[in-house]
Order: C-alpha cells, then structure tokens, then sequence
C-alpha cells in the first residue's frame, strides 16, 4: 500500500512542520497550510488521498470545514469523499460525536502518538481505497476481497483480521520479498523493526493454515529480507 497524498491543515507551526517532516519519512507526499481557505484550494487542485484537520484554525472551525467538504459548494469540484482525521484537544463524548456527525472518518485527541496517528491514517486509508481487485487467485489460493473469504483448494481457511491483511498485501505481488519494515508499515503501522515478533508470529500461524499438505508452498521467509507468498516460477 502506497502512502498517497496527505493534506495536512494544521494551525500549530511546530506541529505542522513535525507532521511534514514524519509523514514525508513514511513515504507520503505531504501537503500543509494553516488557513481553511487554503486548504480547500489544496483539496481541489491537489485531490489528496487524506486530509489530516485540526479542530481549531485561525479562519474557521475544522468541524464547519469537515461539513464543507463533504456538502461541497457551486462551482467548486473537489471529492466530497476525501477521507477526513480530524485532531482535536477536545476529547470529550460530545465532541466526537459532533466530528463523526460532520463527516470526519476519523477523530484523534491531542497529545497524539505519532505511530498510533499513522496506523490510524493507513486505516482509514484501506477502509475507504477499496480492493484494486474483486478477487485474487495464486495457484490454489483464492481471496475474494469483497467477501474477505480464503480458500485453499475450494476449502475455506479461517484467518484473524491481521493474518488476512498480511496475505492480502503478500498476495498483490505473489512472487515479490517484501521487506519486513515495509510490511510492518503497511499492515500494522509500525514505524521501526522493534517488533518484528509481531509479523513473524503472524506470518508463521498464516504458513500453517494455508498449507494443510504440510508443505511449504506459501507463506515463505527469505532470510534476513522478508517474506513472499510462493516460489519464483
């Protein structure tokens, strides 16, 4: 998973600037400004993947921007769908409930940790990109991604939620390594390999479940790089 376009509308200088900088690191393209009018400037020619809103902005409320957004206006043509966090220092009930209500996908309260803000980011990135594909096929393997059903052979296979979107992402490119940072990255939001523990014990419970013969036909570790699903053909 790429990391896309990311508008990040951000009143704080210091704030904004450390966003730019983390958010460029992880491989987004980054977009700032500290004004509602510019930011819908931004979402409309730039057509961003996210936009990241603060609550309070010296122009506007970002609940009155998240509103517009989404009702868009006369002769104004951005995506009305452009997924919206919203970061807020107000974390009550109400709050919340009054971000959701004005079309945000998404509601952070300050202080934020910078790697739960990005796991959360990525979320609600792949909740709202949509499967490339309805379905996927590698030899015996099928996912059927509208349905997030696997089998193997024609037999179902019961997957946790993070053991199906590690062989998701493994299954775009069958034949490819991906690298362990870039998986923890992609599937699980991590930043660093300080819990490779993590992939490995997901990667080895994913083995056992798709090669019932007992053979090692998916689900391999290239070592010291990463993991692919099968073979080289």
């Amino acid at each position: 998973m790429v990391g896309g376009t990311v508008l990040v509308v951000e009143h704080e200088t210091p704030v904004r600037a450390y966003l730019e900088q983390q958010l460029a690191d992880d491989g987004f393209e980054v977009l700032a400004t500290d004004r509602a009018k510019a930011a819908f400037e931004l979402v409309e020619q730039a057509r961003p993947s996210l936009v990241l809103l603060d609550a309070v902005l010296p122009d506007a409320s970002g609940f009155e921007v998240c509103s517009r957004l989404r009702e868009g206006e006369p002769g104004r043509a951005w995506d009305r769908d452009v997924p919206v966090i919203m970061v807020s220092a107000r974390g009550d009930a109400v709050d919340r409930v009054r971000g959701f209500a004005r079309g945000c996908d998404d509601y952070v309260v300050r202080p934020f940790v910078y790697d739960e803000l990005v796991a959360r980011m990525r979320a609600v990135l792949r909740r709202t990109s949509g499967p490339r594909h309805t379905r996927l096929s590698v030899r015996d393997l099928e996912i059927d991604l509208a349905a997030r059903i696997v089998t193997v052979g024609g037999e179902p296979v019961q997957l946790s939620a993070k053991e199906y979107e590690l062989l998701v992402a493994l299954a775009e490119d069958p034949e490819r390594v991906f690298k362990k940072e870039d998986l923890l990255r992609d599937v699980w939001g991590f930043r660093s390999l300080g819990r490779t523990r993590t992939l490995d014990s997901h990667a080895s419970r994913l083995r056992r479940k798709l090669n019932r013969g007992g053979d090692a036909g998916y689900v391999l570790n290239v070592w010291g790089v990463g993991y692919r699903l099968t073979a080289l053909s």
